[in-house]
């Protein structure tokens, strides 16, 4: 397993870009990257290349987090400005406009079966789910406190919620919280089912692995990133290396290795059969808000691509193989 750059666009936005996402490809056209930047903008690259092919406008604050539906025709964007904006990703037009106020909107995610949009809602304290067919919210899952606080939780009964994952069976929903705990949720029954204790600080990203329903990644401002059994209820493993904030984790298609982004400026392969870092890449100069690898739909793909957006306005593309 290994990374090797293959483009970086310096001044991709005229500001931080802190969200990234793989638009799949349709019959139409191959794969997208979308990305999203304080400056307010998505702007939707064609893949290996890096040509911008188009601007969108509509948010009034930074964009912070994007989803793309598993068929590859639409795609979601969510701003400071507490609104999730859903577009077609051929033509630009709005679907729809879902506000969520009065907090702030996270990350977002659309189940594997393309029926949900879960968003993680701040200072909400909890994770909203939107239908896709009618785009009328369907669920509010809410955080509740663990038995037992943390010293630092002054928060009370409220957990400002960072993350969001589905399990690959779209059976259970994780999230992260900013007091290092991670919730699981059985969507089926919109029931809270436990928490996954051994962060103490924010848990800015989470991924399930692609093969393991049960085997959740998870990142955090403590400088680690840990393995959870989330149905187990147990941490399986712990990785270290990073020596500030790690931002972002993402699971390879194969399963065998994860990204990590990291406010120390790089992106890590790391190797989960062994759980150490295999590469450190330097291509940024600043804190790496996400990576992301581009999903292939195909079993026991061995190769393919992965994509790290960062504080100083670029992009960089890898070959992961």
């Amino acid at each position: 397993m290994k990374l090797a750059g293959l483009k970086s666009v310096e001044n991709a936005h005229d500001d931080s870009v802190w969200a990234a996402a793989w638009v799949p490809a349709t019959e139409a056209r191959a794969a997208r990257l979308l990305t999203g930047s304080l400056d307010e903008t998505v702007r939707l690259w064609k893949s290996d290349e890096l040509v911008l092919e188009r601007t969108n406008t509509g948010h009034c604050l930074g964009v912070v987090s994007l989803a793309a539906h598993p068929a590859g025709e639409i795609a979601a964007s969510a701003s400071l400005d507490s609104f999730v904006r859903v577009f077609h990703v051929d033509s630009n037009e709005t679907l729809a406009t879902l506000e969520a106020p009065p907090s702030e909107v996270w990350k977002m995610q659309f189940d594997p079966q393309g029926t949900a949009l879960a968003v993680a809602g701040g200072s909400s304290a909890s994770v909203k789910i939107w239908d896709i067919k009618t785009w009328q919210l369907i669920a509010t899952l809410s955080i509740p406190r663990p038995e037992v606080s943390k010293p630092a939780d002054k928060s009370g009964s409220k957990k400002f919620v960072l993350s969001v994952a589905w399990s690959p069976d779209g059976r259970r929903l994780a999230c992260g919280s900013m007091d290092g705990t991670i919730s699981i949720f059985d969507v089926t029954r919109a029931k809270f089912l436990h928490h996954l204790e051994g962060h103490f600080m924010p848990v800015r990203s989470l991924v399930y692995s692609p093969s393991d329903p049960r085997l959740l990644f998870s990142a955090s401002d403590d400088a680690h990133i840990h393995m959870y059994d989330a149905e187990g209820k147990s941490l399986v493993g712990a990785m270290s290396g990073h020596v500030n904030w790690v931002l972002s984790v993402d699971v390879s298609p194969d399963g065998a290795a994860i990204a990590t982004g990291s406010s120390d400026r790089t992106v890590r392969l790391w190797d989960l059969k062994n759980r150490l870092a295999l590469q450190t890449m330097s291509n940024h100069t600043e804190q790496v808000w996400e990576v992301a690898f581009q999903p292939t739909g195909s079993a026991g793909f061995r190769a393919g691509r992965l994509a790290s957006v960062s504080d100083d306005k670029s992009i960089s593309l890898y070959d992961y193989s």
